[in-house]
């Protein structure tokens, strides 16, 4: 789940992480009124829920609340990679002298989080990996440990950090750690952690992605999420509780196990077609939960097809097929569906859908071939 700058920073302050004063506001008034409260220079930044935010325009500098209400009339309704800003965060503004980068991430080849710090802050990390990737220290944690002073001053060394500055990067780079764990991040970011003109360090901007897995550990955090700014089929599917993730092509995908699935996906390019989707409808699979997902998934209006991969172990065949029917009967389904189903009480499951009109396939390959088939028929006038 991402959530914006200004609950970042709001969840670094728990930490004791100094951020610049800021408010939110919604309107040009607001914003003029919270300059004025601020006085002097303020930054009027768009709250969206992607990176570039400075480049697209989204990020504006003004040294008088009328200045800070007309840049808010130019960001407020902009669009930002195809976000619409809302909201926009009005923060005091700040002498820059140095800027740094700190960051911790999931690194799930290593099976670790991966803590780094770099020198050269202020700039997108990732352009910095492709082209200077030796300015970035990196340490990886061992879970049953944490993250160890040591691995601190070495990362800070690493990274070449003023010395001067160094005992407040090890505090901040501590507190990112502590609340990375806390809250259950996947990532968290402080870019730039900035030295002031006067020589404070502050967290000048923050990301944070929290681990949807955890957010029933933290109630208070659950009102964060922002459905507008989730595509509305993925934000239907968390309200649901259905694993899935909507793609934009034309064959929607139901199975159970996700390595499953992703091999299903990968099935239905090789024959020609474009995944609508990833759904993994788990082990058990009862027949409620089946209907429900193929509910979601003909609520996408680009679907024209459906496939079922089913590998039954826990999940019962018979089960799944009774879900297939209760969802065709419900939905008055007019796109062809194909059913591969194999394992536990697979000839059950096959013998019930016999008659219902779908079409059985024995491998996932040609049920990937005849879904696609299926759909390009229908698009020319054949089989229907």
């Amino acid at each position: 789940m991402k959530i914006h700058e200004y609950q970042a920073k709001e969840l670094l302050r728990r930490y004791d992480v100094p951020t610049p004063q800021g408010e939110v506001a919604e309107t040009p008034e607001e914003v003029r009124a919270l300059a004025e409260r601020l006085g002097g220079t303020v930054a009027v930044k768009a709250q969206v829920h992607v990176g570039g935010r400075g480049k697209a325009g989204g990020i504006k500098v003004a040294h008088s609340p009328e200045e800070a209400e007309e840049h808010a009339r130019r960001i407020l309704g902009m669009e930002i990679k195809g976000l619409t800003v809302h909201q926009v965060l009005v923060e005091q503004g700040i002498d820059i002298r140095e800027e740094y980068y700190l960051g911790v991430i999931v690194d799930r080849e290593a099976q670790r989080n991966a803590v780094m710090v770099s020198a050269a802050g202020g700039i997108d990390i990732e352009e910095v990996a492709a082209t200077t990737p030796e300015k970035i220290a990196k340490e990886w944690v061992y879970p049953g440990l944490g993250l160890m002073p040591f691995q601190i001053n070495r990362l800070l060394w690493d990274a070449g950090i003023n010395p001067a500055v160094a005992k407040e990067a090890r505090r901040f780079l501590a507190a990112l750690y502590a609340c990375y764990e806390g809250v259950d991040a996947t990532l968290a970011e402080i870019n730039p952690l900035v030295v002031t003109g006067d020589g404070r360090v502050l967290a000048a901007d923050a990301k944070i992605d929290l681990d949807d897995n955890a957010i029933f550990r933290h109630p208070d955090l659950e009102g964060f999420q922002e459905a507008a700014e989730d595509d509305p089929l993925d934000a239907e599917a968390h309200r649901r509780g259905i694993n899935y993730v909507h793609l934009g092509g034309n064959v929607g995908i139901i199975g159970n196990g996700a390595g499953l699935v992703m091999t299903t996906l990968d099935e239905v390019k090789r024959a020609g077609g474009e995944p609508a989707n990833f759904l993994d409808i788990g082990g058990g699979a009862p027949a409620d939960l089946v209907a429900d997902s193929l509910d979601l998934v003909l609520s996408d209006p680009k679907v024209e097809g459906v496939l079922f991969n089913i590998f039954g172990g826990i999940t019962r065949g018979d089960e799944v097929a009774n879900g297939i029917l209760e969802g065709v009967k419900r939905l008055n389904v007019k796109v062809p569906l194909v059913v591969r189903l194999t394992g536990t009480n697979e000839a059950e499951g096959r013998a019930l859908l016999s008659q219902s009109g779908v079409i059985p396939a024995e491998t996932m390959q040609e049920a990937a071939q005849a879904i696609v088939r299926a759909i390009h028929g229908r698009a020319t006038g054949g089989a229907r």
